[in-house]
C-alpha cells in the first residue's frame, strides 16, 4: 500500500524514497477520495521534508497542519499525535521553543493516552533536548 511506503522509507532512512512514495501515495489517494490514506501520505511527506538536510521548513510546517485539519475526525489519534509530534520537532530545530514545547507536550499525553510507547520515547527525548 502506497500510504506506508512512505513511512517505510521514512522509517529506514531513506529520505529520497520516503518523499517520492508519499508524493504518489498523496495523488493516489486523493484520486480515489481515500481520505484517511491521503492524511497519513500528508504526514509521511511533511516527516520526510523536514528531515531533509536544508529541509523546507514552511512546507513541512504546512503539510503538517493539513494532515492534522484532515485527521480531527474520530479513530484518527494516532496520527494527530505523530503530526504533533512532527510539528514539534520541527519547531525545535527552527529555534521555536515555545511552539515546540506546545506540540511536544500535546504529543507526549496523546501517545502516553493510547500506549505507543515507541513514539512516546522519540517525543520524550525532543522535550528533553528543549531543557
Amino acid at each position: 500500500m502506497l500510504s506506508f511506503s512512505g513511512e517505510t522509507a521514512l522509517l529506514a532512512g531513506r529520505l529520497g524514497e520516503a518523499v517520492a512514495a508519499a508524493e504518489r501515495g498523496l495523488e493516489w489517494t486523493r484520486a480515489r477520495h481515500e481520505h484517511s490514506q491521503s492524511t497519513w501520505n500528508l504526514r509521511a511527506l511533511a516527516e520526510a521534508t523536514a528531515q531533509q538536510d536544508s529541509p523546507d521548513f514552511a512546507l513541512a510546517e504546512r503539510l503538517c497542519q493539513e494532515a492534522i485539519a484532515q485527521a480531527e475526525e474520530p479513530g484518527m489519534r494516532p496520527l494527530l499525535a505523530r503530526c504533533h509530534l512532527g510539528l514539534g520537532k520541527l519547531a525545535r530545530r527552527a529555534d521555536q521553543r515555545e511552539r515546540a514545547q506546545t506540540h511536544l507536550i500535546t504529543a507526549t499525553t496523546m501517545l502516553r493516552e493510547m500506549g505507543m510507547r515507541f513514539w512516546l520515547e522519540q517525543a520524550e527525548a525532543e522535550l528533553r533536548m528543549l531543557t
